[in-house]
């Protein structure tokens, strides 16, 4: 019998959906001691890992799991997430945001107040070029969204390989600044690396040429001093962040009032709890089975 305990903020849903689901040989269990399994959001169970004695598989409710990677924190465990369920609300949140910001939405809201009427100039998205920092799922689905209204597709990656369709062209990383030069639209969904820390910052965005940037990743992929910089020069026309490198965003940070950054509270894709009992139930059956896990973490690259 696999004893699993869970440990998040919507662990009464997940309780639920775990007896419904009635698995094999899996019981539910309050005591760290005793689970063998854990079902859990990371930043709830970080500070717990070493309660949990006979600890083989976490299973995480984000796609996030870098709270679990820190330097000293145990790696004896197998560590699965979340993915290919996020493609689509990050394609929301981009496109909806774009598309606004293109179309001046905002403004016209606010001469509606004052019974004005002005109209503003704007441009087709077909003309424009996004470029995408990570091929992943995310990342392949936001291509597809953006090619269907006639986007020129860009994505950044390690290798600068990629089979999936919907990108017209893939550059390595180390090639950024290539890429960022072209770059109308620039959206990274990066996970956070040491490869990742502070890779958007002063010198590389000034090679961007008034670019709408969206950070929907990791926040540590900014370098906050680098973006306020990049705002001022012109290299970046505007900043739409839903992540950042301490969360929640403390009252007194400049971000809040800044004119050209728009700041979201990290819910540009939610985990469903349904959508997540999903993933764990296809490889909890893999786990009784002796099979490979899918979705498992490499503690060593940390995605």
């Amino acid at each position: 019998m696999h004893q699993l305990c869970i440990v998040s903020r919507r662990a009464d849903l997940y309780r639920q959906l775990i007896e419904e689901a009635d698995l094999p040989a899996l019981s539910l269990t309050d005591n760290p001691d005793d689970a063998t399994l854990v079902l859990a959001d990371p930043p709830l169970i970080t500070d717990k890992l070493a309660q949990f004695p006979q600890l083989h598989w976490l299973q995480s409710t984000y796609a996030g799991i870098d709270a679990l990677i820190q330097p000293g924190l145990r790696s004896d465990y197998a560590l699965t997430n979340v993915r290919g369920i996020f493609g689509q609300l990050i394609s929301e949140y981009v496109l909806g945001l774009l598309i606004s910001h293109q179309r001046h939405f905002g403004r016209y809201q606010a001469q509606q107040q004052q019974a004005q009427w002005q109209p503003h100039r704007y441009g087709a998205l077909s003309e424009k070029t996004m470029v995408i920092l990570g091929t992943g799922s995310i990342g392949q689905h936001l291509a597809g969204v953006a090619k269907a209204f006639g986007m020129t597709v860009l994505g950044v990656n390690r290798s600068g390989e990629c089979s999936a369709p919907g990108f017209d062209q893939i550059i390595a990383i180390q090639d950024l600044s290539e890429a960022l030069q072209q770059a109308d639209v620039l959206v990274s969904v990066l996970p956070a690396t040491a490869m990742t820390d502070n890779l958007l910052n002063a010198d590389s965005l000034s090679h961007c040429r008034g670019t709408l940037l969206f950070n929907v990743g990791r926040g540590n992929a900014v370098c906050e001093q680098g973006l306020r910089q990049a705002l001022a020069s012109g290299a970046l026309s505007h900043a739409f962040l839903d992540v950042f490198k301490q969360e929640p965003l403390p009252a007194e940070h400049p971000f809040w009032c800044h004119p050209q950054i728009t700041v979201t509270p990290h819910i540009a894709a939610e985990s469903f709890p349904e959508q997540v009992m999903e993933i764990f139930k296809t490889n909890y059956l893999r786990y009784v089975e002796g099979k490979p896990l899918q979705h498992q973490i490499d503690f060593a690259l940390g995605y």
